[in-house]
Formats: C-alpha cells, sequence, structure tokens
C-alpha cells in the first residue's frame, strides 16, 4: 500500500500566461505558492476475491471488470499511462474540489507518484509534473495551463517560467520574517461556488485576451521585486494583487459574478490592500492581502463565507506511507 499527500496551489500573479498557446508565442510567468491543505491518494493492488478487477473511490465509488470501463478519466488514462492493472485508489482531500486551488492536478501529481512508487521507479518532481500535464492535458484532453502540475509537484513560493522549449521553477528566497508577514496578512474564504476549471478555460476562450495578458505578465516582476526587496512594503502586493484581479476579469466574461464582485467589493471596502479570486473564475476561493490592524474587519465583513486559516508549505508531492508487496498480475491483463 502507497500513500501520497501533495498540497493545493494558490496563484498569485501570471494566471493565464502558463498557457501553451499564449506561452509560445509571448512567453509566461507566475508567482505562486503552496500551502497546508492537502490531497490524500491511497494506491494498492486489488486481492483476487471479487468480481471486479478495480475500485476507484472519491465522491462515488466505481467497481469494475476493466480498467477501461473506469468513468473517472484522470484515474482511468493514468493507470493506462503507467500501465496499471488490479488497483484500488481512493482520494481523498483537506479541500473540496473544482475550487480554483488545482486540486485535479494535485489529484494527478498524487496519483502518479504513487503508481511510481508501486512500480518501483524514481519520479522527480520535473517528471511528476511533465507526466501529469501530459495526462491531464494531452490524454485527458483537459483544457488549462500547466502551472498547477508543476506547483503540486515542487511545492513552495516559487516563480514559473514558459517558453516554447518547457518551464523553469525559481524559488522565490526571501526570510522566515518576511515569509511569515506575507502568510499571517492573506486571508482566504470560501465562495461557496464550485466549477470545472477546464469548461471555465473553454469559455473564456471567446475573448481576445493578449492585451490583458501581457500586463499580466509584466506584473509577475513588479511582485517579485516587492517580495525580495527587504525594503518594500509588503502591502504593495496586496495592492498589485487588485491590479491582477481587475486585468483578470477582462479576460472573459465568466472570470466572476455578479455574487463574486460584491463580495470582493465588501473585502477592499472593509479594509484588504487587494485580492484576487483563485483559478480560472466562476467560482471557489477569495484571498485577500489585509494588514493586521483591519484584518477583523474584513471578517467580520465577509462572515457569512467559511474563513479558511493556512501555512504556506515548500515539500510537495510526497509519498507517506510505504509498504510494499509482493503481487503478480493475472495474465490476461
Amino acid at each position: 500500500m502507497i500513500i501520497t499527500k501533495t498540497p493545493f496551489r494558490m496563484s498569485f500573479f501570471g494566471g493565464g500566461t502558463d498557457i501553451p498557446e499564449f506561452f509560445c508565442e509571448h512567453g509566461g510567468s507566475v508567482i505562486s505558492t503552496t500551502f497546508d491543505k492537502y490531497c490524500y491518494v491511497t494506491a494498492r493492488h486489488l486481492p483476487p476475491f471479487f468480481d471486479y478487477s478495480d475500485e476507484i473511490v472519491y465522491s462515488r465509488i466505481e467497481r469494475v471488470k476493466k480498467h477501461d470501463d473506469i468513468e473517472h478519466p484522470l484515474v482511468r488514462n493514468c493507470m493506462d499511462f503507467l500501465d496499471m492493472h488490479e488497483m484500488r485508489v481512493t482520494y481523498d482531500a483537506d479541500l473540496p474540489a473544482r475550487s480554483g486551488l488545482g486540486t485535479s492536478s494535485s489529484f494527478a501529481v498524487g496519483l502518479l507518484n504513487a503508481f511510481h512508487c508501486m512500480k518501483g521507479t524514481y519520479a522527480s518532481k520535473e517528471r511528476l509534473a511533465r507526466e501529469a500535464i501530459h495526462v491531464e492535458r494531452r490524454l485527458c484532453r483537459e483544457a488549462g495551463g500547466w502551472q498547477d502540475q508543476i506547483a503540486a509537484a515542487y511545492g513552495g513560493l516559487n516563480r514559473i517560467d514558459f517558453a516554447a522549449d518547457g518551464f523553469e521553477v525559481k524559488p522565490i528566497v526571501i526570510s522566515n520574517e518576511r515569509k511569515r508577514e506575507l502568510n499571517e496578512n492573506l486571508l482566504m474564504f470560501f465562495t461557496g461556488f464550485t466549477r470545472f476549471s477546464s469548461d471555465m478555460q473553454k469559455q473564456n476562450r471567446v475573448t481576445d485576451k493578449t492585451a490583458q495578458l501581457l500586463d499580466m505578465l509584466a506584473l509577475v516582476d513588479e511582485a517579485q521585486e516587492v517580495l525580495t526587496d527587504k525594503s518594500a512594503n509588503l502591502s504593495s502586493f496586496g495592492k498589485l494583487l487588485d491590479v491582477t484581479w481587475k486585468l483578470k476579469r477582462g479576460t472573459g466574461t465568466k472570470i466572476s459574478t455578479s455574487a463574486i464582485d460584491d463580495l470582493y467589493a465588501r473585502g477592499i471596502d472593509a479594509g484588504a490592500c487587494g485580492g484576487k479570486l483563485l483559478g480560472a473564475g466562476g467560482g471557489g476561493f477569495l484571498v485577500f492581502y489585509v494588514e493586521p490592524d483591519a484584518q477583523q474587519s474584513v471578517r467580520d465583513a465577509l462572515s457569512d463565507l467559511l474563513y479558511i486559516p493556512f501555512k504556506l508549505e515548500d515539500g510537495g508531492s510526497a509519498v507517506v506511507y510505504y509498504d510494499p508487496e509482493d503481487y503478480e498480475i493475472k495474465e490476461d491483463n
């Protein structure tokens, strides 16, 4: 039995520039971090005592006689990709799916990590990221960018640069004190709305958003400078979040809704320096940068939403339980 633990990500700047159609022509960069909310994947071979050969447990339970009949596209394609058979896979998570935190990509990374461990093969962070991108974007044919898979595999506060020849992960090095201040001044709230990121990407493709994405790309350098300049006030980071959110709202008609706009305005009016909706838009989590003296006011203004405390993390996807087993695949597989 193998258990993997893979973090969710919080994207601050550059979202949308990680899509190949954009970065192959213009380049792309994002600033994101992972935090201490995780998905857990348990994988083991299924004992030969049942009238089904694979069992997949997530928000539902699938039991099938051949894995081609698995309806969950990510599990089915990961099993095909690494030639896995007679599996019992269980997914569990600290936060809901379809909420703007890259949950499906964390699942992909964690599942591939578990499968590689079962096969006795070493999978580096880069390999996990690249294979998760391949499975989600090519095999599952889901629309979207590359940042989620990379963030989940590597973990930490990073700048990720994209180009036609691939990606590069550059950790943003700041003092523990400054990182703690950033963490303590970020407040996250669940809007209660969930949606499929790939659906939002498809719906928002109707707009020519190159100009906005180029402006959002330029903000990555500014935000990194704020983070790494010890003399800079981190409140500028929050103000830049407000700028990038306003730009992002212009990249598609489905990015925001009147309800989300109202929630965001309430946070700003209560004293937040800035913030943004996480993910591809349409729902999920709102994050605000709020100085300590205004935090209670913001929490009161959004008291009808679920407040989510969190801590930044650096580990990325990891195997947290490893118990190898002797197993022979049936000849008909």
